[in-house]
């Protein structure tokens, strides 16, 4: 089984902020993942880094500067499963009905987003929809909170407290 850590909405301001944040959750609920997907709003470019050996998939959210190699969305294979990944923008209102019509026509597994700070893992129909909440800011959410995917025959996630 693959496990697969998935964070968003980090803010990250100082590098001492992100490494203590990688290493509560690395000797954490990361502990056995072997990749980690951030959807967005990473804050500093350089936290993605401090998750040590670890695959690392990123977009860019709506509150980050352009970093090369970082898009606005993209498309993920991990375990024979096709899972998008995007930030968001705008309204929280009917923001995943925005974010399915930007994979229209392709077929997915999981979508995995940010942007709203609130934590979410539902399915309609088939695909799962994800949002790991915010491990810094949770705004309207009751916990702080991060995701974690397991893919073996089938794409499953749960949403972890981490305070």
């Amino acid at each position: 089984m693959l496990k697969v850590g998935v964070i968003s909405d980090t803010h990250i301001r100082n590098l001492a902020q992100g490494a203590r944040l990688a290493e509560k959750l690395c000797a954490g609920c990361f502990a056995d993942v072997t990749t980690i997907i951030h959807a967005g709003d990473v804050g500093l470019p350089e936290f993605l880094d401090l998750f040590g050996d670890r695959e690392m998939h990123a977009v860019r959210g709506n509150m980050d500067a352009p970093v090369a190699g970082v898009p606005i969305k993209k498309i993920l294979t991990l375990g024979g499963f096709r899972i998008g990944l995007v930030h968001g923008w705008g309204s929280p209102f009917q923001l995943e009905e925005r974010l399915r019509r930007e994979f229209q026509g392709l077929s997915l597994d999981c979508l995995i987003y940010g942007h709203s700070h609130l934590p979410a893992c539902h399915r309609v129909g088939e695909l799962l929809l994800f949002n790991p909440g915010s491990a810094t800011d949770r705004r309207d959410a009751p916990r702080h909170t991060v995701g974690l995917l397991e893919i073996g025959e089938r794409i499953a996630g749960s949403i972890i407290p981490i305070d």
